[in-house]
Parts: structure tokens; C-alpha cells; sequence
């Protein structure tokens, strides 16, 4: 039986108007010269963006720092576009005004990246794509201290839910699982009441590259749930980063059924089956 042929890397993107990728807290130059870099890329609604969210960054860099040899370069929000029509998502405008808060204002190291918010639906597969374009081709990857150059590998950061879906037959095309697992690797956050062991069995032949990272204090804490709270009236301060709860209250956001339907309630699944976080909106500049 002939080897599997790789899936191609998309290298033809179309760019939303006046878009420019966010490198400003990219590093350029490895530290250390026997770490292979990396970039986190975490796909979702963020509808709206919350600590736990914030959180899984956090984690992921305690892991990578104590257990592999990677380097961490960068880490990256990219909130999905508007044509993902999940019933009740806020429009990317605020989506993605309240993760550049959120990013600038608790973080020395994430970017929010708008590119993929603003313009037709795209599959996760392309999104690492991207990524992978705009820092390697176009950015020249990373140098070491002697001046070597160096690809950075781009690798998905998601919570347990997606591996669950991943191994559940007919959710995911076999090309796109070898592309986004083969091609590029993932960082699993331990979800409150999930259980990763069957569906990573399920996913053995990409195992290498599937790294599962456990919640030591656990955070069940959801968008959903957060905007189950504004609906009624309660308060979501230190649940989501105090610039975030401001932006809403100053907006007026989730206060109705129009941003957060009457179907989203009781609903816990955050990730949805193309890889993205189920409420997970599109990102927007703050002009």
C-alpha cells in the first residue's frame, strides 16, 4: 500500500479590507537555539471571552516550559466569522473589540488576530494555514542568537471537546484531522467533566502530536454561562477580565435573546464540530 500523501498547505488566501497580520508581540529570536519554536492559534467564538479562555494560554505555556522542547513565540485568539451562523452570535465587531481588550489589557503575550472574523466561514484547517503563511513566508519564521533561521511551528490550543468530537466518526473530514494533526499538532485543555482517553485512542496514529494538558484547579466557567447571567440580570465581574465587563455594560450586550438564544440554555458544549468554540464570534479591531 502506496504512503498517505500529505494534505497540501493552502498558500492562496483571500484578506478582509485594510487587514494587516498583528506581529507586535511576536518574537523574533529564539531564546534558546535547541528549543524548536511555536505559536498557540486558539479557534472560537468567544462570545464573549473569558478567563478560562485566558486561562488555557496559561496553562499550555506551564506545560510546554516543563514538558517538551518547544519555545513558546506567540499565541493568538482568532475568533470565527459571522457566516458560522450559530444561532444568537454577537456580531464580530464586539466579539472582536472585547478580546483585544482582553488580550492588551491581562496579557504581555496574546495578539488577537482578525483575519479569519471577517470574511467568509473557515475550515480550521486553513486557519493554521494562515498562520503558518503569515509567519514563515512572509514574516521569515524566527532567527536563533547566532542568526540561523527557523520555521515556527503553528499548533492548535483547544479545549477536550474538540478531541471528542474529533474521534466521533463523520464529524471531521480524514483530510482535515491529518492536516490540523498531523501537519500541525494540538495543545488539549482537560475540560470540566470530560474525559479524553477513548477519543485520544481513537486518534492513535496522530498521537505524537496530541499533547493532553491537566486542569490542576478546575474551571468550568463558559461563555454560555456567562451569557445566561447578563440575560438575567447577574453579575459577571471576575469571570471575565473587569475591561470586558465594562465593554458590555457599556454596549449593552447579551441583555436580550437576539445575542444568546432561549436554544443556548442548559447548553454546556463549547466546541463545535469544525474545531471551533461553539459561541466562539468573530474578532473585530477597536478603532
Amino acid at each position: 500500500m502506496p504512503p498517505e500523501v500529505p494534505p497540501r498547505r493552502t498558500n492562496t488566501f483571500t484578506y478582509p479590507p485594510n487587514y494587516s497580520f498583528p506581529h507586535h508581540r511576536l518574537r523574533a529570536v529564539l531564546r534558546d537555539s535547541t528549543k524548536q519554536p511555536i505559536v498557540l492559534v486558539a479557534c472560537g467564538s468567544f462570545s464573549p471571552v473569558t478567563y478560562l479562555h485566558l486561562r488555557m494560554f496559561e496553562m499550555a505555556k506551564d506545560y510546554i516550559r516543563q514538558h517538551t522542547d518547544f519555545e513558546i513565540v506567540g499565541a493568538y485568539l482568532s475568533p470565527v466569522s459571522d457566516q458560522y451562523k450559530k444561532p444568537g452570535l454577537l456580531n464580530a465587531h464586539h466579539r472582536v473589540n472585547m478580546c483585544t481588550l482582553a488580550a492588551e489589557q491581562t496579557s504581555s503575550w496574546l495578539m488577537v488576530d482578525p483575519w479569519e472574523a471577517f470574511q467568509n466561514y473557515q475550515r480550521t484547517a486553513v486557519v493554521l494555514d494562515h498562520f503558518d503563511f503569515e509567519i514563515n513566508t512572509v514574516l521569515g519564521g524566527v532567527h536563533t542568537q547566532d542568526g540561523e533561521r527557523r520555521d515556527v511551528r503553528v499548533m492548535l490550543l483547544a479545549g477536550s471537546d474538540l478531541i471528542c468530537t474529533m474521534s466521533e466518526p463523520g464529524v471531521w473530514s480524514h483530510t482535515d484531522l491529518e492536516h490540523i494533526l498531523g501537519r500541525y499538532g494540538t495543545f488539549i485543555i482537560e475540560r470540566a467533566g470530560s474525559t479524553m482517553d477513548q477519543a485520544v485512542d481513537s486518534l492513535a496514529r496522530w498521537r505524537h502530536n496530541i499533547y493532553l494538558i491537566p486542569q490542576l484547579i478546575q474551571n468550568d466557567v463558559s461563555s454560555t454561562k456567562v451569557r445566561l447571567f447578563l440575560r438575567r440580570g447577574l453579575s459577571v465581574r471576575y469571570l471575565l477580565p473587569s475591561a470586558v465587563v465594562d465593554y458590555i455594560e457599556e454596549n449593552r450586550l447579551y441583555l436580550e435573546d437576539g445575542s444568546g438564544s432561549e436554544k443556548e440554555k442548559g447548553k454546556e458544549k463549547e466546541w463545535g464540530p469544525g474545531g471551533e468554540y461553539q459561541d466562539r464570534p468573530p474578532l473585530t479591531a477597536i478603532p
